[in-house]
């Protein structure tokens, strides 16, 4: 909790010509950083159930939804961002990344402590308010982001329970290639 507020803090307290620059925040690196921990934990081989070739699929489907969602709304509704430089401000994208990343290490690893699922909300959250405090977006967006990135992640996994852990599904991993067979 005190390195959350730390780095809320040090946000806060960028000036305000840093705050306004478009491609050097710390959104940019924060936005993965949830997902990111999902593949880091895999890798030192902390307790989860799932194997390589399925936690792949799974951040790729997710991450797919999200940005499918996010963009075509983008599109859609094309909302001036608060500082005036495009018509993209609703959804804010990357609370739809960080907030999908955060809701699959809450998946993956929630059981090993709680910290884990608070770390990566913690991160998505300071990467929402980051977008805020740049003036990128509107509460509103940032708000639409993370529920788009939570629900396709839950979608993700509701679609992986029903289709994945049936015995008319295999899914296998070549080296090169996924492949998927299903049996009607």
């Amino acid at each position: 909790m005190r390195l959350f507020s730390f780095l809320l803090l040090l946000l806060l307290s960028l000036p305000a010509s840093a705050q306004q620059r478009h491609g050097d925040g710390l959104d940019d690196l924060l936005q993965h950083a949830p997902m990111a921990a999902v593949f880091v934990l895999k890798g030192c081989a902390l307790d989860n159930d799932t194997d390589w070739p399925e936690l792949a699929l799974t951040a790729v489907a997710s991450y797919s939804i999200a940005a499918a969602t996010t963009y075509s709304l983008k599109q859609l509704v094309a909302e001036r961002r608060p500082d005036k430089s495009d018509r993209r401000s609703f959804p804010s994208g990357h609370s739809t990344f960080a907030f999908a990343g955060a809701t699959m290490l809450c998946h993956e690893f929630g059981h090993v402590s709680p910290w884990v699922p608070i770390g990566g909300y913690g991160v998505a959250t300071l990467t929402a308010i980051d977008r805020l405090v740049r003036d990128r977006h509107y509460l509103h967006d940032v708000c639409a982001g993370a529920a788009i990135g939570v629900a396709a992640t839950e979608l993700t996994y509701f679609l992986k329970k029903k289709l994945l852990k049936s015995k008319n599904v295999d899914l296998s991993f070549s080296g090169q290639t996924f492949d998927l067979a299903i049996r009607w």
